[in-house]
Parts: structure tokens; C-alpha cells; sequence
């Protein structure tokens, strides 16, 4: 078998179908290409899974701050870099909270952002898709409408049920590329979603962590670390 052969039902496909499914075959292809991209970026930067930043903060939490680097090891997901920055800052006995908040909402902001990139795109094929298929069968309605008019009187109705069910065809095409899609953008998004509160989370415990310490070393920070706390929770 030839790879004409191969790709014969597919054009076909596109043939019968007309220029809204040819539109449609090209927005899966652009679907799947960015939803191979996004799962290959979320894999590699351990999106939604923050299991070494977890075990770096419950070690910091018991004074073993080397098995706490050790844990975090190449940091590449958001939640492990906010960790770090966290860690730093307690290393260095940093006591300025607010700089420190900062720093970790810059580098959380910029790789949000990244993880972001794409979704939109996604979320629009999911959205237009089932809408050009709708386009597509009004007018294939339209054109067997037309072609029943044009018959008069010898009325065949085959050529009324063919234009029907190549008209809805368009439909199915949306459909099946608005499905898997919009499946995708709600795994995607919930992963982001994850590692959003993992960030705060995580890094509010060490910084809470550090308050503590400082608060037990100094009894006259008592006030101060009070508010720490108290700032901390709320995030």
C-alpha cells in the first residue's frame, strides 16, 4: 500500500466536507502541536507536582537545611524555585518579609506566565471549533435546500438526505476537534492552578518557619513576628 493510499480517505474526507473541515483539519493540527509542546513544558518544569519542594520544606522544618538543598536538587518547577528563594532568605537571616514576598511573586509572576503561554490558543480552537462546524452544516443546508428547489417538482429525496448528512458532518468535525481540546485546556489549567498554590503555600511555611525561629531567639521580635504570622496565614 502506497502513501497515496494511505492518505486517499483523508482527502476524501476533506473533499466531501469542503473548505470548513480543510479549516478545521488545520486548526487540529495547530492543537495538537501546542498541546504536544505545552505537556513536553509541564513534564520538564514539573508543573502541578510539588513533591521535592514539599519534602525540602517538611526537612527545613526539622533544622536539616543540607538535606533540604539536597531534596530540592535541580530546581526547574515554579514551587521549587519559590522554595529556594524562601530557603535564602532564611539561610541568610533575612527578616525582611516584605522584600522577600516580592522577590518570590516576581519569579512566581514570570513563570506563570510561561505556563500560561499557549492556553489561550488552545481555549480559542476549543471555542471556535464547534462554531465553524455549525457555520459548515448551515451552509450545507442551504446548498441542499437549494438544489431541492431547483428540482421542482422531481423531488429525489436521496439528494435532500445526502446534503443533510454531508451538511452535519461539518458539525462532527468540530465537535470531535472542540472535545479532546477543551479536555486538555481543563488538565492543563488545573495543574497550573496546583502549582499557584503550592507556591503560596510552600513558601508561606518557611518563611513561617523562619518567623518562629526568630521569635524564639529573640523574645522582644514577639510583636513583630506576631504580624509575620499573621500575614503568612492570610496567604
Amino acid at each position: 500500500m502506497s502513501f497515496a493510499d494511505i492518505l486517499r480517505p483523508v482527502t476524501d474526507f476533506l473533499e466531501l466536507g469542503g473548505p470548513v473541515v480543510a479549516l478545521l483539519a488545520v486548526l487540529s493540527v495547530v492543537a495538537l502541536a501546542v498541546v504536544i509542546l505545552k505537556l513536553a513544558q509541564f513534564w520538564l518544569e514539573r508543573v502541578g507536582r510539588p513533591g521535592r519542594a514539599e519534602a525540602a520544606v517538611r526537612l527545613w522544618g526539622h533544622g536539616r537545611h543540607r538535606e533540604a538543598w539536597q531534596a530540592l536538587g535541580d530546581i526547574r518547577s515554579a514551587s521549587e524555585e519559590a522554595v529556594a528563594i524562601a530557603l535564602q532568605a532564611g539561610e541568610a537571616g533575612t527578616v525582611d518579609k516584605a522584600l522577600v514576598e516580592e522577590e518570590i511573586a516576581r519569579a512566581a509572576t514570570r513563570r506563570l506566565h510561561g505556563f500560561n503561554r499557549g492556553m489561550k490558543a488552545l481555549d480559542a480552537i476549543a471555542q471556535i471549533a464547534p462554531l465553524l462546524g455549525l457555520f459548515g452544516t448551515v451552509l450545507g443546508m442551504i446548498e441542499a435546500f437549494q438544489k431541492l428547489q431547483e428540482a421542482g417538482n422531481a423531488v429525489d429525496p436521496s439528494l435532500l438526505a445526502g446534503g443533510i448528512w454531508v451538511a452535519l458532518l461539518t458539525t462532527a468535525a468540530g465537535l470531535a476537534v472542540a472535545m479532546p481540546v477543551s479536555l486538555v485546556v481543563t488538565f492543563l489549567e488545573s495543574r497550573i492552578e496546583d502549582e499557584k498554590v503550592a507556591i503560596e503555600t510552600l513558601a508561606s511555611a518557611v518563611l513561617l518557619q523562619q518567623a518562629r525561629g526568630a521569635r524564639a531567639a529573640d523574645p522582644l521580635a514577639d510583636t513583630e513576628a506576631g504580624g509575620f504570622e499573621r500575614v503568612a496565614n492570610a496567604h
